[in-house]
């Protein structure tokens, strides 16, 4: 849809779907079919803008904050879990429908200010080029980076996508067999984003984020609705330094970090809940409700808040950052449709088998997260790339490099520039080195008179 329509239009489109389906869930009165028929809409939508927003923001922005904005989708994802919190404990001692249908009926703000809102938006000028608009596509970078259209900037980032593009289009059209193909490391991509948002799942969150009133209602002395939003609080506030880390720290770091740090947090939790459900159980099966539990309790808090803030400032919105920047270009749209599947895949299997799992080995649950972090850890220490300050051209490039590898991705520096942040040498010459010719673009001779002249030749103004 995306592809087809424009990233606008196909965010727009999702959100209308999402709206059908708050719709069919409000209106249903006894029927359970009625609401899994809602819950299932619902899903298809928010699946759909999942793929569909990060795509978006990775594709417009400046490549110096890519990081931390395409981490805000992972932001109001967290928001939202906070809101849905607090919906479901104001209306928690109604005694009519009001008390679900009201924190369903809240989404329809959501869903309306997205859906209306991107319209208003530039279109995507990556999406654009493939569809020959290059005049609109060069007009839509300087209205988003608010410059003149031919800034020394606008003209070297308008070379490199409009080359990138061209030398796309003389490859056949790409389907989503072509995500499996070894030819560019696309294969190897795929996975990657594949291993990356299932990883993201794997690490526990949604346990928390799910069933944290049914976790923190079997532990003494603690209103497991606050406990709940005190969670929600945390896995907000924390998103936003993590923002800043993606690009201060890189995408890599973060991700190695985080796991570590979720990898501590979760045996502590799962040692204290086996201890407060041994110590809260006696020998005969018994409950026995003198044992004061409250200490574990808190600890057990306190370790799920802390994990929580390992997860929202790196796994959360780092791997929505990750995918979006490393997919392959000319099939970049339909290897983030997959990642993202793989994604909700898992988020179903642990909303579905989670209770049931909980029944078998309650706390010991941890310890299987704690093992998934791990594996993610050597995941990303293995196989990601350090993509931190480069355009999505670059990182392309990266990945084809022989000589480079996800250990020493970090050191690579684009052909045509002396640091990754600091500014180009010659972007005539960088963009022959992408495209073959003066700014990578018969007929874009051009160029060369729009870009200031500095000491050390033609040099931009500013760091890309």
């Amino acid at each position: 849809m995306s592809d087809r329509f424009g990233r606008r239009w196909g965010i727009s489109i999702g959100c209308m779907v999402f709206t059908v389906g708050l719709i069919i869930q409000v209106a249903s009165e006894r029927s359970w079919v009625q609401m899994a028929v809602g819950r299932f809409v619902v899903g298809v939508s928010v699946g759909w803008l999942s793929a569909a927003v990060p795509l978006y923001q990775s594709e417009t922005v400046p490549r110096q904050v890519r990081g931390a904005l395409v981490g805000t989708y992972q932001l109001f994802i967290t928001l939202g879990i906070l809101l849905s919190y607090v919906a479901c404990y104001s209306t928690r001692d109604r005694n009519d429908t009001g008390q679900w249908r009201i924190p369903i009926a809240v989404g329809f703000a959501y869903g309306i200010i997205l859906g209306v809102g991107i319209l208003l938006c530039p279109e995507s000028p990556r999406w654009l080029a493939h569809r020959n608009c290059f005049d609109e596509m060069k007009h839509v970078l300087a209205v988003m980076r608010g410059t003149d259209e031919n800034n020394s900037y606008i003209m070297s980032e308008y070379s490199e996508i409009k080359a990138e593009v061209l030398a796309e289009k003389q490859m056949k059209q790409k389907g989503y067999l072509d995500c499996f193909r070894f030819e560019n490391k696309t294969l190897y991509r795929t996975l990657l984003g594949i291993l990356l948002q299932s990883g993201q799942q794997l690490t526990g969150a949604n346990y928390f984020f799910y069933y944290g009133n049914t976790i923190f209602k079997n532990v003494g002395g603690i209103d497991s609705y606050i406990a709940q939003i005190i969670l929600g609080a945390v896995n907000t506030g924390t998103t936003f330094p993590g923002l800043w880390a993606l690009d201060h720290f890189g995408r890599r770091n973060c991700l190695l970090v985080g796991a570590a740090w979720m990898t501590i947090w979760l045996i502590v939790f799962a040692t204290a809940g086996i201890t407060n459900s041994s110590q809260y159980t006696t020998p005969d099966g018994s409950i026995d409700t003198e044992i004061d539990t409250y200490g574990i309790s808190i600890l057990m808090i306190v370790s799920a808040c802390m994990f929580i803030l390992a997860f929202a400032s790196t796994w959360g919105p780092g791997v929505w950052s990750a995918i979006a920047e490393f997919s392959a270009p000319e099939t970049r749209a339909k290897q983030f449709a997959m990642a993202t599947m793989a994604n909700w895949t898992w988020n179903f299997c642990i909303g579905f088998f989670t209770p049931k799992i909980t029944d078998a080995i309650s706390f010991n649950y941890g310890y299987v997260f704690m093992g998934c972090c791990i594996f993610n850890f050597l995941v990303v220490f293995f196989f990601v790339y350090e993509t931190a300050n480069l355009s999505l051209e670059s990182i392309n490039d990266m990945y084809l490099d022989p000589h480079v590898n996800a250990i020493t991705s970090a050191k690579w520096i684009p052909p045509g520039y002396e640091t990754r942040t600091g500014a180009q040498r010659d972007p005539v010459q960088a963009a022959k080195q992408v495209g073959g010719g003066v700014g990578g673009i018969p007929g874009d001779e051009n160029i060369k008179e729009h870009v200031p002249n500095g000491d050390n030749g033609y040099a931009l103004e500013g760091t890309l």
